[in-house]
């Protein structure tokens, strides 16, 4: 496996979704896969999930969540749900990819 490297760019999730608990906590579920450029990427194995927050006057919100999991070709993603990301704009990122060359 390669090095990590940041990408930073908006993804398209597909039209099936994996199931998942987050739904009753209001959680968007992860689809199982994303579309990135041309190339797809399809959800193997989740490797680990987290939350980020921000603090606005005093209180914390919940901002962004976190998935690293596996692809095709020994690759490995890690995505973010924006959830302050206005109408319009995508809500789905592709932070950084590891793994030989896409």
């Amino acid at each position: 496996m390669g090095t990590s490297r940041f990408v930073g760019e908006a993804l398209v999730p597909a039209a099936m979704y994996l199931p998942s608990p987050a739904l009753s906590r209001g959680e968007p579920p992860l689809p199982a896969s994303f579309v990135w450029k041309t190339v797809e990427l399809p959800v193997h194995e989740i490797l680990r999930t987290w939350r980020s927050t921000k603090t606005d006057r005093g209180d914390d919100y919940l901002a962004k969540l976190w998935y690293e999991f596996k692809t095709s070709g020994d690759h490995v993603a890690v995505v973010y749900f924006d959830r302050k990301a206005r109408p319009g704009r995508a809500r789905w990122w592709l932070y950084s990819i590891s793994g030989d060359q896409l």
